[in-house]
């Protein structure tokens, strides 16, 4: 029983110590700024150089919008295959001469003014894709700032886990040079590595957590697999975040000012109601002018005629695309004022939960942090030292560990709330 006992330990003790001793793949280290790291995201996000082709690509619709029509020319000769002539006694000798000649140039005008409305339809897509691209701007940059912060944070997490696994190694390993020497009993050495490893395993998902939101950040700003971008964050700038600051109605209003979900709705009932225009105009004929020349085929030579045609609307009055576009209106006018409502419910949850967590973060001593760390460290002096007990200075290690990443997920959970503000208002009210 004792062998099986002290084989446990062993297998413990290499188990924590090849933990303590893995080490990270080797990467640089960028530290950014949060402007920085905004200037070299606008500067290389491919998704938003993607999107801005397709403003380009909208462009050049409006461009092709603006063409007329191109004139038609026909022309024809005959006969194709020459025939004896029996008037001369050459065969094909007056073939030019008494064959048929005709040609006809034709232009087609529209009319109800399609023309006008199918460039204010490009013209309207055009917008749309702008709005697009803002869109995905907006929503990056609240991706960019949301990982920033949430990175930052959870490394300040992760350094109060790393200073306390580093400190229980060296008991560990103090304990290890002292076993089997009668000093400290084997339950106690036990207790204090499985609180060992509970840290480690703790740290380990902590480390993955920020490796998940790193991955995400290098996306975002575009820089290669091998950086680890440290966030470098004005705290003090952030400790004076006030929602108060800005009144509610002036919120609102840059909200319906700004924010490019409610302004796509908006150009989308636009388009569909010059679609529904456009699709009116179809319904009108288009007339084709032309003029005619006739060598010899009509009832004198060299015949010349002017010439119009137009489709009579008897049958096809495009009934049927007018009544879907009609519909296509009623369907965007309701997601336009869903929209809407939605801005508006944006709005006050967010101010609500801003400022209770604003009122939270304001009941925190600053010295708070300091102070627990500086008692940890005197903690510890105090176990090695065998003037506290086990379960005092493992009650205590627990409680710091906890109380510190509580601290910082308060921070962070405040300050996402402010980044909630902005991207809801679609202005950075509270940078």
């Amino acid at each position: 029983m004792r062998k099986t006992f002290a084989t446990f330990l062993l297998l413990l003790a290499l188990f924590t110590g090849s933990i303590g001793r893995a080490q990270n793949p080797i990467r640089d280290t960028l530290k950014l700024t949060l402007p920085q790291a905004e200037k070299i995201f606008v500067d290389s996000n491919l998704q938003l150089l993607a999107q801005h082709y397709n403003i380009d690509v909208q462009r050049a619709l409006i461009l092709q919008a603006r063409l007329w029509p191109n004139p038609n020319l026909s022309i024809s000769q005959g006969p194709v295959i020459p025939i004896y002539d029996p008037n001369s006694q050459y065969p094909h000798s007056n073939f030019f001469y008494h064959s048929e000649t005709s040609a006809g140039i034709s232009q087609l005008i529209l009319l109800a003014g399609k023309r006008g409305k199918q460039i204010k339809i490009a013209e309207a897509n055009t917008t749309l894709a702008e709005q697009q691209f803002f869109d995905l701007l907006r929503t990056l940059k609240y991706t960019l700032r949301s990982d920033f912060f949430n990175i930052y944070y959870l490394q300040q997490s992760a350094r109060v886990y790393d200073a306390e696994i580093r400190a229980l190694q060296k008991v560990v390993a103090a304990y290890d040079r002292q076993q089997g020497k009668g000093y400290i009993s084997e339950k106690e050495v036990v207790l204090v590595k499985a609180q060992l490893v509970s840290f480690q395993s703790e740290y380990i998902g902590l480390v993955t957590q920020i490796m998940g939101l790193e991955s995400e950040l290098r996306l975002t700003v575009q820089v290669k697999p091998e950086v680890y971008i440290a966030p470098m964050v004005d705290t003090l700038s952030l400790a004076q975040l006030d929602p108060g600051a800005v009144p509610y109605s002036t919120m609102l209003d840059s909200a319906y000012r700004r924010r490019t979900d409610l302004l796509m709705a908006r150009t989308n009932t636009r388009i569909n109601e010059l679609q529904y225009k456009y699709q009116k105009a179809l319904a009108v004929p288009d007339l084709t002018l032309g003029v005619n020349y006739d060598k010899q085929g009509s009832y004198a030579n060299n015949f010349t005629s002017l010439g119009a045609a137009i489709d009579l609307p008897l049958l096809n009055r495009n009934q049927g695309n007018i009544k879907s576009a009609k519909y296509a209106i009623d369907n965007t006018v309701a997601m336009q004022k869903s929209a809407e409502k939605t801005v508006d419910e944006n709005i006050s949850n967010a101010l609500e939960i801003a400022y209770a967590n604003n009122n939270l973060y304001k009941t925190l001593d600053s010295k708070f942090a300091g102070d627990f760390e500086r008692l940890a460290n005197a903690e510890l002096d105090a176990y090695t030292k065998r003037t506290v007990g086990l379960l005092d200075f493992l009650t205590f290690y627990d409680a710091f560990k906890q109380n510190v990443v509580q601290l910082n997920t308060i921070q962070y959970n405040r300050v996402q709330a402010f980044e909630d503000l902005n991207y809801y208002t679609a202005t950075n009210f509270f940078n």
